[in-house]
């Protein structure tokens, strides 16, 4: 062979090489992450890549389940249909963090949670960059591929006793893979697979007015501001007190300390949007010190989760709605005269979605009775807080429930024996939802649910096999070596 072929040839067998790809593996792969996920896995009889858990989405709760098996030495796999990870909490930038509470005023957070929670409270995680590490913590050494698009899924078995075998899916190169799991979990914020596998929808809002039509509450698009005084605002409303007057004046629920602001409905509400896709409700701020806020108060009607484009749209509205919102956050609120805005989000948080039914759906009467039941895997308390649809104008609670207990068979998909839901996709009735949705209470299932996993698996037994004879065994582990107590 001459020279010149030869180096011909041998580049050829370069690029070969370069873009073999082993399935499942993405070609964007950095630093080792492919060679360490095929190492990780399992190869089926057919070539095909076999986890003990695919998570499919990167919201918060899914990655504390997807971190907690991994720690137990299962071999895990994210695949995430956005285009970065991080969901709510980093793309969305949710950052304002709610706590459910027992009606004696005690936290209900435990677990992974607990120590960002406790450094939210004293002011030392607070803006986004935290968050991240955070987050970013809890990813290290997970396989994960972001922008992927599922194109089937093959299922075995008939009515209720399926089994979710394989997932093909396409990368963001176009790349078509199929991976297999024991385990598979919907951790997204539109159901990218569970809505492909045939459970029956939840009822959402509109059981709340019996219509006709699903029905959600609106998506939020968090507001950054800088230069805020936040103690001219804590000192008006001050000197506004006692707290009669001051809900009088400013509207229900309005409060202010040194760290968070809520309410001001009187003046909110008055806002006019330029856009009919928003409302701006009552503020719900946290103080990020240095002057900076963070705002959960303006929701977005009509956003379809599941559709890029309708998010997209929405986050393109909600930017050039920004600057009229400060103007007037400006002319009417005490400390924000000379306010501008901050950093915007690329994407919104999702409050709700479809949802489909799982092996128990949690109940509104479960919640104020303080239900706990043999499989519980967290413990929620937050008020049943439901929040505006078009039809809905105002957001209602429905009370606030002392703790109660949320089973393991409200995370499993009804038909399905290895089929799991993370986070929002919790199986609940929409009131029961409007308390059982916020993130502590998902999270701790999320990582609970990881360990049981993990230390069930090694020892042969399956989810849908565990006894109320397991779970007293389980419920002592967790308390004895991980200090979480759902059991109580």
């Amino acid at each position: 062979m001459g020279m010149k072929k030869l180096s011909r040839y041998m580049a050829l067998l370069l690029v070969m090489v370069l873009f073999v790809q082993v399935p499942g593996i993405s070609l964007a792969a950095k630093g080792g992450t492919a060679a360490k996920e095929a190492a990780s896995a399992k190869t089926s009889s057919g070539g095909v890549l076999h986890y003990d858990v695919v998570v499919i989405g990167s919201e918060l709760q899914g990655v504390l389940l997807t971190k907690s098996a991994r720690d137990q030495g299962l071999d895990v796999l994210i695949l995430d249909p956005r285009s970065k990870p991080g969901g709510e909490l980093i793309q969305g930038q949710m950052i304002v963090l709610d706590e459910p509470n027992d009606n004696k005023g005690r936290s209900l957070v435990q677990g992974a949670l607990k120590p960002l929670y406790a450094n939210y409270k004293a002011g030392d995680v607070r803006k986004l960059a935290s968050f991240k590490r955070f987050y970013q913590k809890l990813l290290q050494g997970i396989p994960l591929k972001s922008g992927i698009t599922i194109e089937s899924v093959k299922t075995q078995g008939v009515g209720s006793d399926k089994t979710m075998k394989s997932l093909t899916y396409k990368n963001r190169l176009g790349g078509q893979f199929t991976v297999e799991a024991d385990y598979w979990v919907e951790n997204t914020d539109f159901n990218a697979l569970s809505s492909k596998l045939g459970e029956k929808r939840i009822p959402g809002m509109e059981s709340i007015y019996a219509g006709q039509k699903p029905d959600y509450m609106a998506a939020t698009y968090m507001m950054n501001f800088k230069n805020v005084n936040w103690g001219k605002l804590h000192q008006a409303v001050l000197e506004d007190y006692p707290l009669t007057n001051v809900r009088k004046k400013y509207g229900a629920n309005t409060y202010v300390d040194w760290n968070f602001a809520a309410g001001f409905s009187n003046i909110t509400y008055k806002y006019k949007p330029k856009d009919k896709l928003f409302m701006l409700r009552g503020l719900n701020a946290t103080y990020q010190k240095d002057g900076d806020v963070v705002i959960n108060a303006l929701l977005v009607y009509d956003v379809d989760p599941s559709n890029p484009k309708s998010v997209e749209n929405a986050v393109s509205k909600a930017k050039k709605e920004a600057p009229y919102i400060l103007a007037f956050l400006q002319k009417n609120i005490p400390g924000f005269a000379k306010a501008k805005l901050g950093e915007l989000p690329e994407y919104l948080y999702i409050r709700d979605y479809n949802r489909y039914e799982t092996k128990y759906v949690l109940d509104y009467h479960d919640l104020m009775s303080s239900r706990m039941f043999w499989d519980n895997v967290t413990i929620g308390g937050y008020a049943v807080d439901l929040q505006a649809t078009r039809v809905v104008t105002k957001g209602i609670e429905y009370g606030k429930p002392d703790r109660y207990g949320i089973p393991l068979r409200s995370f499993m998909l009804k038909s399905y024996d290895n089929v799991l839901v993370a986070g929002k996709n919790v199986g609940a009735t929409i009131k029961a939802y409007g308390s059982a949705r916020i993130m502590p209470t998902t999270a701790l299932a999320g990582q609970t649910i990881g360990i049981i996993l993990g230390r069930e698996l090694k020892q042969g037994r399956r989810l849908d096999e565990l006894t109320q004879a397991d779970f007293k065994r389980i419920h002592q582990y967790l308390e004895k070596d991980y200090k979480i107590v759902v059991s109580k």
